[in-house]
């Protein structure tokens, strides 16, 4: 992808987020994707791209009497929908399609009509590690983290303060789930989830959802928002068991990833004035910042504790409170997108002032994949 040849032209979440008892996974999918149809001026005849994960594109397309020629139902959890950003962008630039609709919605706090994800007996994780008793994402990620903390001497009270920096941004922002703020002290007098992970440094359980419209940037002129250009983008995916990961002290997803979106870019680390890290739990946004070069290794705890990704910090980290504070209905990574969306349109709650350039990072599963997509709302 040449940068800032495919722009971003629609964007929009659903009318509410939270809890929604009365609207099932497919309803989320649709409200998000027509409140992003209305945010580009667009009508369903219109698109003739669709991606989504969660539900299938041929749901979807169904659901909203899309006919496209272009589909992408990539599934790797909640970073599927930068990888879709990424496939939507190369598809528009080999002129397979020429509108592409992102859908994303989940009842993951109501489960009404929601697909559940149950680990087959048969797979590799359900051969190799449910015998040994975990109980989903909680206990499985506690494997890496608890590796970090020996190795590099985090200690709980740097893990807590991600929490507590997370709640200061969502104090900012209407829409998040949690405001009040909240002090190192409450995080670790939380109920113990699965060690270390504290209830406040486990990610809400929310529903939601959200879509984006993408269109090749000579077209972005024409609709009524202010485009937010693309000008890097990356995936990658290293294993479906977290127990099997290259080093539990890193991502080699991430580190595909990452870089891969920065070479496209051609920006380095200081160029970047806001930064989206998954954060499903509290120790991502630490993985995240070492694996992108952000930080040396084993010194992102210390470098977040020492208030560098708060408000008023160098480097401005999950604006809009994180899976941690504002929303995490399952699959974060179209909160993440929106939210830089946001900041790269100056609509941002929490807006951080002539920011030019977004790093959006996330992760699928138990460190088992990666996409990482960098926009920039300057024209080309």
């Amino acid at each position: 992808m040449k940068p800032k040849s495919i722009a971003i032209v629609g964007a929009a979440e659903t009318t509410r987020l939270g809890v929604i008892p009365d609207m099932s996974q497919i309803q989320l999918h649709a409200d998000a994707a027509l409140n992003a149809m209305a945010d580009a001026g667009l009508q369903p005849a219109d698109i003739d791209g669709i991606a989504t994960a969660g539900e299938t594109p041929v749901t979807v397309a169904h659901y909203l009497g899309l006919t496209p020629k272009w589909v992408d139902g990539t599934a790797v959890g909640g970073c599927s929908f930068m990888i879709h950003v990424r496939h939507a962008a190369a598809a528009i630039a080999a002129g397979l399609c020429e509108t592409v609709l992102i859908t994303h919605g989940e009842s993951g706090r109501s489960g009404i009509g929601r697909t559940r994800n149950v680990v087959a007996p048969t797979s590799l994780s359900g051969q190799f590690e449910q015998p040994y008793g975990p109980l989903g994402p909680p206990s499985l990620f506690t494997i890496p983290v608890l590796r970090y903390m020996k190795t590099y001497g985090l200690s709980h009270e740097q893990l807590a303060m991600v929490s507590v920096v997370q709640r200061e941004w969502a104090g900012k922002n209407p829409r998040a789930t949690f405001r009040a703020p909240i002090t190192v002290e409450d995080v670790l007098n939380s109920r113990m989830i699965a060690y270390p992970f504290r209830l406040l440094q486990c990610c809400l359980v929310t529903d939601g959802g959200g879509a984006l419209i993408l269109v090749a940037a000579e077209r972005a002129r024409n609709f009524p928002q202010k485009p937010v250009y693309l000008i890097g983008t990356g995936e990658s995916v290293e294993t479906p068991m977290v127990s099997q990961m290259e080093d539990f002290t890193s991502s080699r997803a991430f580190r595909v990833a990452g870089p891969e979106a920065f070479a496209e870019a051609g920006i380095t680390h200081n160029d970047v004035d806001h930064l989206m890290i998954y954060d499903a739990f509290a120790h991502l946004p630490i993985y995240g910042l070492e694996d992108l070069g952000f930080v040396p290794r084993g010194e992102a705890g210390a470098f977040i504790a020492g208030r560098n990704t708060a408000p008023g910090g160098d480097l401005p980290l999950n604006t809009n409170g994180g899976g941690l504070s504002y929303m995490h209905s399952g699959m974060y990574g179209m909160y993440a997108l929106q939210e830089s969306v946001r900041q790269m349109r100056g609509t941002a709650p929490a807006q951080i002032a002539g920011a030019r350039i977004s790093v959006c990072h996330g992760v699928g599963g138990m460190f088992a994949a990666s996409g990482t997509i960098i926009m920039s709302n300057e024209p080309p």
